[in-house]
């Protein structure tokens, strides 16, 4: 390599940093003069990075975002951290990302030094990650959440609730967090003026409306521990579920939502449903009934609660 082509790539892994740098500090960094970093800035322009300058004492240079994505300098903690993210991520609930991720992944091993791709495969191939059947987010709507966090822009969009409503939200986001495998958008609903949790693959056409949020006090550190909290959008807290099902677990896989809650089976023609669930009782309820066997529930105030609603509900139905 070059001494040029050291010091680009030098040059770039610096204003990849998220600051303004002073030409003088880029010139002292590199060992060269201000007028050789004003030429490296150009030849970096010429090959498609969009590097900005600013005049006046606190001025620099600073590296924007652009149209294309030009290739990106990562250093051996950077590179390691970046493969095994990606291998991470090939199992977590974003539409389309399981492929993305293999396809980016694949790309960085062919390029990475042999001592590095080992490191990746070795703490790789030490992360188990559980490839769920559950509900899937579009990338497009976390990206629009999370750039109206970004942006503290208020936020539109419709919202289905656990039983089916669609409902349209007006809100403030503060932040997006993951638990387990689903999403979540955090938010104040100025039309119920209170925090809520939105699931994310439950959010449809999300579009900033260009207003500015309020500064408001979140009744948490962060959005991660407001969702670890089990607030959720219908004021639901967790609860537990232990139903006993007349049904082989092959018949009832997949029908009764995704985690939290376990699906174990019971001989041949049974299984239990066990665990905690962060849904609404009645929406479980519903796909029990919908099962078309004999269940019993064992231990669940909740669900119980919401079956007799139900069966209530039912029999008015009929005898009216």
């Amino acid at each position: 390599m070059t001494d040029t082509a050291a010091r680009l790539l030098r040059l770039l892994s610096l204003l990849q940093m998220p600051r303004e740098w002073p030409g003088s500090e880029l010139a002292e960094r590199l060992g060269v003069a201000d007028r050789t970093v004003r030429r490296d800035v150009d030849r970096l322009r010429e090959l498609g990075y969009p590097v900005a300058a600013t005049l006046g004492a606190s001025g620099g240079y600073r590296l924007t975002a652009g149209s294309a994505l030009p290739p990106l300098v990562l250093d051996e903690q950077e590179a390691v951290a970046v493969a095994v993210g990606l291998r991470v991520a090939a199992g977590q609930a974003v539409a389309g990302i399981e492929d993305a991720s293999v396809r980016a992944l694949t790309k960085l091993e062919q390029v990475l030094p042999a001592k590095l791709r080992r490191r990746v495969r070795v703490v790789g191939g030490a992360v188990a990650v559980r490839v769920g059947d559950g509900p899937t987010v579009d990338p497009e709507v976390l990206t629009v959440l999370a750039a109206a966090v970004s942006n503290r822009e208020r936020l539109r969009f419709g919202y289905q609730d656990a039983a089916g409503a669609v409902t349209r939200r007006h809100v403030e986001p503060v932040g997006v967090a993951a638990s387990g495998r689903r999403w979540y958008l955090v938010a104040y609903d100025l039309d119920r003026a209170a925090w809520r949790s939105y699931r994310a693959d439950r959010i449809d056409g999300p579009h900033p409306t260009g207003a500015r949020i309020v500064a408001r006090e979140l009744p948490a550190a962060d959005a991660a521990d407001y969702v670890a909290g089990r607030r959720t959008d219908w004021g639901t807290p967790e609860y537990r579920a232990e139903v006993s099902i007349a049904a082989p677990i092959d018949r009832v896989a997949g029908r009764l939502g995704a985690e939290p809650g376990t699906l174990v089976p019971d001989g041949d023609t049974a299984c239990r449903l066990v665990g905690t669930r962060d849904d609404d009782p009645e929406w479980l309820a519903v796909q029990l009934m919908s099962l078309g066997v004999r269940f019993r529930v064992h231990d669940s105030p909740e669900l119980t609660a919401r079956l007799r609603q139900l069966a209530a509900r039912l029999a008015e139905a009929v005898d009216g």
